[in-house]
C-alpha cells in the first residue's frame, strides 16, 4: 500500500504528521493513540467545525447494524461525486469502512454476535452544537467537509475510549484497520468530545 503522506501541503500548515512515539507491541496486543493536541489552527478550526456542523458539512447517523458500514460508506462516495471529488473515493471509501466498523465494534453498536446492542441509538436532540451526538449512548454520526482542495472526514460516537492501535498480525483477518486509516489519509487523529469522540481523517485531492 502507498502512504498519502507524499500530499502534504504546506497551505494547512500540517506539520509533522507522526505523533508521539510509542512503543511497539507484540502482535496482537494494543495501545492508546494518543489524543490529538497542538493542531495547525488551521485544522484545528477546521476539525471543530465538522463535529459542531458549521459550514458546508454533512452528515449521516450511522444504524446499529452491521450493513451500516456499506450504507455509510456509499453516502460518503456520493457525496464526493456531488463535490466532483470522485479521484478520492477508493481513499475514501476504505477509511470510513475502517473507521465506521471500528465505531461500531467499540461503541456498543454492534456486539460480538453481530447483532445490535442494548440501548443503542435513544433519541437525542440532535440539535445542539454542545451535544451533537443527542447524549445517546451509542450514536454514530460520520461528517464529511469540503474545502478544495481538501477534504476532511469525521467519525463520531458516544464512547470516550481512545482509538486503540495494533501490531499488525498478517495473517489475522482484522487488527489493521487504523494502519489503513494512517496508509490512506494525509494525516488522522482523535479529539475528546464532551459526550463521546470525534476520529477524523483529512484527504487532498490530487
Amino acid at each position: 500500500m502507498t502512504s498519502r503522506h507524499a500530499h502534504d501541503d504546506t497551505r494547512w500548515e500540517l506539520g509533522p504528521v507522526a505523533g508521539p512515539s510509542e512503543p511497539r507491541d507484540h502482535a496482537g496486543l494494543s495501545t492508546p493513540v494518543p489524543e490529538s493536541v497542538n493542531l495547525p489552527p488551521r485544522l484545528d478550526t477546521a476539525v471543530t467545525a465538522l463535529t459542531e456542523m458549521r459550514g458546508s458539512a454533512v452528515s449521516f447517523t450511522v444504524q446499529p447494524d452491521p450493513e451500516s458500514v456499506t450504507e455509510a460508506r456509499h453516502f460518503a462516495v456520493s457525496r464526493l461525486a456531488e463535490w466532483d471529488l470522485l479521484e478520492l473515493a477508493d481513499d475514501v471509501g476504505l477509511v470510513v469502512s475502517e473507521l465506521v466498523t471500528n465505531a461500531l465494534r467499540h461503541s456498543g453498536g454492534v456486539n460480538s454476535s453481530g447483532r445490535p446492542g442494548v440501548d443503542v441509538h435513544r433519541e437525542g436532540v440532535y440539535g445542539d452544537p454542545a451535544d451533537p451526538l443527542g447524549s445517546a449512548p451509542a450514536a454514530i454520526r460520520l461528517r464529511l467537509g469540503h474545502e478544495a482542495p481538501w477534504l476532511l472526514c469525521a467519525i463520531m460516537d458516544a464512547s470516550r475510549s481512545a482509538p486503540r492501535r495494533r501490531e499488525p498480525d498478517y495473517i489475522a483477518e482484522t487488527g489493521r484497520g487504523l494502519h489503513l486509516v494512517e496508509s490512506f489519509s494525509v494525516r488522522w487523529g482523535w479529539r475528546g468530545l464532551d459526550h463521546g469522540k470525534v476520529v477524523w481523517a483529512l484527504f487532498r485531492s490530487p
